[in-house]
């Protein structure tokens, strides 16, 4: 159930941010751009393409990212990063999770100390296991990092769909006194209009975890979904994915909250059941069995999940972990394996016990058959 606020407890005010600068004129961040125009905020979009950023700021358009949304007037938008984020109050980094280290490390010398940043790609690490909020902090020592999340689709969310998303931001004990002050609430107010509603909270792991574990889980519902299954499969996929979820965040100190709310319920249900979502959209194709190379019209398009099936695994290994969900994908997406072989098996395995404290493991009195049946219909 998502996060309302207190009825026992009396509405407070915090003081939003007035000057925002995004880094990532994508899809998301150009989205994101408009959500804070719209409550009323100065907006700074910074990208690499400056033709985009020109059409953005001048044609209120982005024929790339966002073809046939009219954008909010009154966009700036800069090439150079140090134009983009001086004088910024808040900056939101909205670039794919693998480009984290190295634009925080180019906005570390650029940015006032305490300005707070809030990641808007949620995903591991890969050799270092870090997420993205520890990858920035190792980078930008004296800001305060955050992360906003949730169910949202660029699109829907620039063409000013009701949406709520969550914001999440570690709390001091002067925060829990005063939670007015902290980052994550005085974004939510910054961001907040008529139609998109921040939620605020404490539990930056459980929001990342979430996150990244969703883009995984969106993969082999796609594959299973393109392969000619149905609403059934994708069911027990997502609430397999949710238990995934729930273990990596639990082990890192995240919170069973969280799993349940926007940020991990609400984002899985949504990347799983639509192909709107890049995720699920190649799991579709490579399930209706297209080879990796021919997705998307052989365009290069950037899917989260494809290098999170790798990094997740890998963080859960080391935590002795098991997620045989996001294990299948990445058997099919990094090790060679054969899709229904690989989600026959995952059909095939012991069969476990709800709640999973009960420890019970029964072989499953059909595993050869399961397998036999997968193969047949997946020839």
């Amino acid at each position: 159930m998502s996060p309302e606020g207190n009825p026992m407890e009396p509405v407070q005010t915090a003081i939003g941010y007035q000057r925002i600068a995004v880094l990532g004129a994508g899809a998301w961040g150009t989205a994101l751009s408009c959500v804070a125009r719209s409550a009323g905020r100065s907006v700074v979009l910074w990208g690499r393409d400056a033709e985009a950023l020109h059409t953005i700021a001048n044609e209120r358009t982005h024929p790339k990212h966002l073809p046939g949304v009219p954008l909010q007037a009154g966009i700036e938008t800069s090439p150079v990063m140090e134009q983009a984020v001086n004088g910024a109050e808040a900056v939101l980094v909205v670039v794919p999770s693998y480009h984290t280290r190295e634009i925080c490390t180019e906005l570390a010398p650029l940015l006032a100390t305490d300005v707070p940043v809030a990641l808007c790609a949620k995903g591991i690490e890969e050799g270092t296991g870090m997420i993205m909020t520890q990858v920035a902090e190792d980078v930008l020592r004296s800001n305060p990092v955050g992360v906003l999340s949730g169910p949202t689709f660029a699109r829907e969310v620039a063409l000013g769909h009701p949406t709520s998303a969550t914001v999440a931001f570690a709390f001091s004990p002067f925060d829990r006194v005063q939670p007015i002050s902290n980052p994550a609430s005085r974004l939510s107010v910054t961001l907040g209009t008529e139609t998109f509603r921040p939620h605020v909270s404490d539990d930056v792991v459980g929001v990342e975890i979430g996150g990244a574990i969703k883009n995984v889980i969106a993969i082999a519902c796609g594959m299973m979904t393109g392969a000619g299954f149905a609403e059934n499969t994708r069911a027990a996929l997502i609430t397999q994915g949710i238990d995934e979820m729930r273990l990596i965040t639990e082990a890192l100190g995240g919170r069973l909250e969280t799993v349940t709310g926007l940020a991990g319920i609400g984002d899985l249900s949504l990347t799983c059941s639509s192909p709107t979502s890049r995720n699920m959209s190649l799991g579709v194709q490579l399930g209706s069995g297209r080879k990796r190379a021919e997705c998307f019209d052989g365009q290069p398009v950037v899917v989260e999940g494809e290098l999170n099936s790798k990094t997740v695994t890998d963080l859960a290994r080391r935590l002795r972990l098991s997620l045989p969900v996001c294990e299948a994908v990445r058997s099919v997406l990094h090790d060679g394996a054969e899709f229904g072989t690989t989600f026959a098996r995952l059909w095939a395995r012991p069969l476990g016990a709800e709640p999973s404290a009960m420890r019970l493991s029964l072989q499953h009195p059909a595993s050869d058959a399961a397998i036999t049946e997968f193969a047949k219909r997946l020839a």
